[in-house]
């Protein structure tokens, strides 16, 4: 028979007793520190277990664990046979129905496994080996791999975020809620929000909107999501796109099916009048306010033929008003969408203007689209939170909204200004375009020196991104079983002509760390 070997937790866990020797003589009981206590051995093996000293749930818990521990880390082999429940129990010093519990649960989990004449044996089954830990790198690793400025274009100033207005609107907007609010709700959104952002974006934007056309999502992008969606599942298999703007949006639509054919972008935004080179389009996507990166508005000329082209086609243009908020020297483009409401969705956001985390955002959808926006927002997770649009509507309703708009404008055309004149001090060769408005300025570098810049920039802890992240690249569309060239004949997709800029965004740092970007980005112009 082979001896039980157990130790109280705490105690040095040692064989006693010379070769063929038992710990204590006949009938004798030993109750030292690594010594079994006496009586016969059941077969089973030898054992060494944790144990905390005492008894009830806590020794059987302890117990349990260090079997399934044994038998997870290999120390008890599958087929093994264990004392039985009277013998370990008599070597732990514990009652022998703790013993029993112990090994009913690990039978009912498939650690081990019980028979009538077999005794009770580890399972014979396959057990994964325990997960490494994760590498986490130390502190000061993550520390120095994070640029000290983050100057990348897409975030404003998380740091201006108005808390405790914030905070204030969302006491007296939860106060006031009704108990349906608690509810899964409305997929359009909460009705207190649609309401006060109709009257909001008829004010401000010169939307065309009654709260029944507005829709809440979580963000931009699903929006865009959602519109994707439904145009494809009308047939409509093509989008436009403007040759400059953000591969996440690209993808988002290419991911529902769609095929992005780009609209080449010039001083005076997309080229609308490409829409009518290709038969089957029937959507576009447009920055027409503030061409997202260049920073060009849409032409007038432009905006009326892009008007025209949806209501001749029944087409759908979906309107990214991104920044419509912050205009600085020039009166407010008004939205695309007050021209022809039923052919333009309108798509706002709060992630500039307040902050990314809130995932508030918000389309105005033509009456003829809605009922299949709302299908498809109605079959998954496409909520937003109700408490957050409560707060929201609170927020604008109260003027807290505008308030904090208007500081930040003025906060954003302060650092726009002392960029323009640390420019024209420390780099005159550089040019600055595309800052009537928006979070960011395009500089135009001289010819062939943006990787170079962008190269430097990363020397410096300085995280900035050249105009070509963002240029449209035909070989992302082409499928993989259609070999060639790219269509304007680049061998990196690129056409000719393109100029070398870097993307500054100046509204993202805090105030205290502008100044300190600023003289970085100095460092490492031309």
């Amino acid at each position: 028979m082979a001896d039980s070997w157990a130790t109280p937790r705490g105690e040095p866990g040692r064989r006693t007793g010379g070769p063929g020797q038992r710990a204590g003589g006949p009938g004798e009981r030993t109750d030292g520190p690594g010594q079994r206590a006496g009586g016969p051995a059941g077969p089973g093996t030898d054992l060494h277990l944790d144990l905390p000293r005492g008894g009830g749930t806590g020794v059987r818990d302890a117990l349990i664990r260090a079997l399934r521990d044994a038998v997870r880390g290999g120390w008890l082999a599958p087929g093994t046979r264990l004392p039985s429940s009277r013998s370990l129990a008599a070597d732990l010093g514990i009652a022998r129905n703790t013993v029993a519990d112990a090994y009913g649960e690990l039978v009912a989990e498939g650690w081990l496994t019980a028979r009538q004449g077999s005794g009770t044996r580890v399972a014979r089954r396959v057990v994964p080996p325990e997960p490494a830990p994760p590498r986490t790198p130390p502190p000061a690793a993550v520390a120095a791999t994070r640029p000290t400025y983050d100057l990348r274009a897409g975030q404003p100033d998380v740091s201006a975020f108005p808390r405790s207005a914030w905070l204030s609107a969302a006491r007296r907007a939860l106060t006031a809620a009704p108990n349906e609010a608690f509810g899964y709700g409305d997929p359009a959104g909460r009705p207190e929000l649609r309401r006060v952002l109709a009257d909001y974006l008829a004010r401000a934007r010169g939307v065309r909107a009654a709260p029944e056309r507005i829709v809440v999502c979580a963000g931009f992008v699903q929006g865009l999501a959602l519109l994707s969606r439904v145009r494809a599942k009308a047939g409509h298999r093509e989008v436009g796109v403007e040759s400059y703007g953000l591969d996440v949006h690209w993808n988002v639509m290419r991911g529902a099916g769609l095929r992005t054919v780009p609209l080449p972008v010039d001083q005076q935004g997309a080229r609308t009048a490409e829409l009518d080179r290709s038969a089957g389009l029937r959507t576009v996507l447009l920055t027409p306010a503030h061409q997202f990166p260049t920073g060009v508005s849409l032409h007038p000329d432009r905006r009326a033929a892009v008007v025209d082209w949806a209501s001749r086609v029944g087409g759908l243009i979906l309107e990214d008003d991104y920044d419509g908020e912050f205009r600085y020297d020039r009166h407010p483009v008004g939205a695309l969408q007050g021209l022809d409401p039923e052919h333009v969705v309108y798509l706002g956001t709060a992630s500039k203007s307040l902050a990314p985390a809130l995932r508030l955002a918000w389309m105005v959808v033509p009456d003829h689209l809605l009922n299949d926006v709302l299908a498809v927002k109605g079959t998954g997770e496409w909520q937003s939170g109700a408490l957050d649009q409560l707060t929201l509507a609170e927020f604008i309703d109260s003027g807290a909204y505008d308030r904090h708009v208007r500081g930040m404008r003025m906060r954003y055309r302060r650092r726009r200004d002392q960029l323009v004149a640390a420019l024209a001090e420390r780099a005159p060769r550089v040019r600055v375009t595309g800052i009537a408005a928006g979070l960011h300025a395009v500089l135009q570098l001289p010819p062939g020196t943006e990787r170079s810049v962008v190269r430097g920039a990363a020397w410096q802890s300085l995280a900035l991104e050249g105009l070509s992240r963002y240029r449209y690249r035909y070989r992302d569309q082409r499928q993989p079983d259609e070999p060639g060239p790219d269509p304007d004949g680049q061998p990196d997709g690129q056409p000719d002509g393109q100029p070398d800029a870097l993307v500054f965004a100046y509204g993202a740092p805090p105030d205290h760390a502008f100044t300190g970007a600023l003289e970085a980005l100095c460092r490492v112009l031309p």
